[in-house]
């Protein structure tokens, strides 16, 4: 559909001998942490990816808006349409900001699955509302492959499962939030 960028291929490891020295995290136990150090860097990445696509949206949205006439006057000044204008803006920002939070922590070194999970969750499902959003101004235009909106389309989709469905993250969050609430009996 879209995110030609990125390929996925399969790997297949036949008769494949390892060591000792192979091992992933360099002694036995560390290896899961070591792999969700990874998994942490690449939910704030695809936060990043949707922040990115988001933003591009609402700059198309917000300047078609201006440039379509109909009824005598630009579409972004029909109220329905100065609201979605809005809402995109205020995703944006919003999730804009959680993922900054969340990459400044893993930049310090500290733990953030909880900041990495909410941002992608945010971020990802915000980008989808906002593509829409700005396709849904663009009307039947939004279609054509003239107009950049049909790719980004295509390709918001791909950051709702990449690290993570919502599920995932949801779920995530909602263990994380119980450690850091936990009753004290």
């Amino acid at each position: 559909m879209g995110y030609k960028g990125v390929d996925t291929t399969e790997l297949i490891m036949d008769n494949l001998q390892l060591s000792n020295d192979d091992l992933l995290g360099g002694e036995p136990g560390k290896g899961f942490y070591q792999m969700m150090d990874g998994v942490e860097v690449g939910r704030v990445n695809v936060a990043a990816r949707a922040c990115g696509l988001a933003i591009r949206a609402f700059e198309l949205g917000i300047e078609y808006a201006q440039m379509r006439e109909t009824f005598g006057k630009p579409i972004s000044e029909h109220q329905a349409v100065s609201f979605r204008l809005a809402d995109m803006g205020t995703k944006v920002e919003a999730a804009h900001q959680m993922m900054v939070m969340a990459a400044k922590l893993k930049d310090s070194g500290a733990r953030n699955d909880l900041e990495s999970g909410m941002a992608k969750y945010l971020a990802s499902e915000y980008c989808k509302e906002v593509v829409e959003d700005s396709f849904r101004i663009h009307g039947g235009y939004g279609y054509s492959k003239e107009y950049e909106i049909e790719r980004l389309y295509r390709e918001a989709p791909m950051l709702l499962i990449g690290e993570g469905t919502a599920d995932i993250q949801r779920m995530i969050i909602g263990r994380r939030l119980l450690e850091d609430y936990k009753i004290k009996k």
